[in-house]
């Protein structure tokens, strides 16, 4: 019986009906937080995910895509959500803890004594523009969000990442090639 009624619920999502989107909603949305929950043992956290997936079901149409099983295909779709995300979180704070050492190096003044990569990172990160370099202590040295440090700097939120990438392509030719 759920399963013909989710047959009918992706039926009227494709002919454009709203409220079926609020039904598929109402229907999934505690089990989906809980399936999230599962993988991130955070409720904002998860919360956040699965809202913003309930929201790219419809701006993106999604829905367009759903065939048989529905609640298999939004569990597997929440799970890969989940890991992505715990990836990202993962390569942001290793990130984050090599330039949370590379402050420290030169916080100490110890950058004498470190090797060439520090030194050639820290000449790097001071010579470099003042908005690729903000970019780069907001994000990795300070723990910011993207928006956060884009608003804090006044300035779009693609405007700030793409300061930011070019501020890491600087480090990473600095370190790579040994100097400029």
């Amino acid at each position: 019986m759920d399963h013909c009624s989710d047959i009918i619920l992706v039926q009227r999502l494709k002919e454009g009906d709203a409220t079926a989107y609020d039904d598929l909603f109402m229907k999934y949305h505690k089990l989906l937080c809980l399936n999230a929950y599962w993988f991130l043992r955070n409720d904002a956290e998860a919360n956040d995910l699965v809202q913003t997936f309930f929201l790219d079901i419809w701006d993106k149409k999604l829905y367009l895509h759903f065939e048989g099983d529905i609640r298999g295909y939004l569990h597997q779709a929440v799970k890969n959500r989940c890991l992505t995300y715990l990836k990202r979180q993962k390569a942001e704070r290793e990130q984050q803890v090599a330039f949370t050492q590379l402050q420290d190096v030169t916080c100490t003044g110890q950058a004498e004594n470190s090797p060439d990569y520090y030194k050639q990172a820290l000449t790097a990160i001071n010579e470099m523009a003042i908005q690729k370099r903000s970019a780069i202590q907001m994000v990795y040295m300070e723990g910011k969000r993207y928006q956060e440090a884009a608003d804090e700097m006044g300035i779009s939120i693609n405007s700030f990442k793409t300061h930011l990438k070019r501020g890491l392509k600087v480090l990473r030719h600095a370190v790579i090639h040994k100097g400029y």
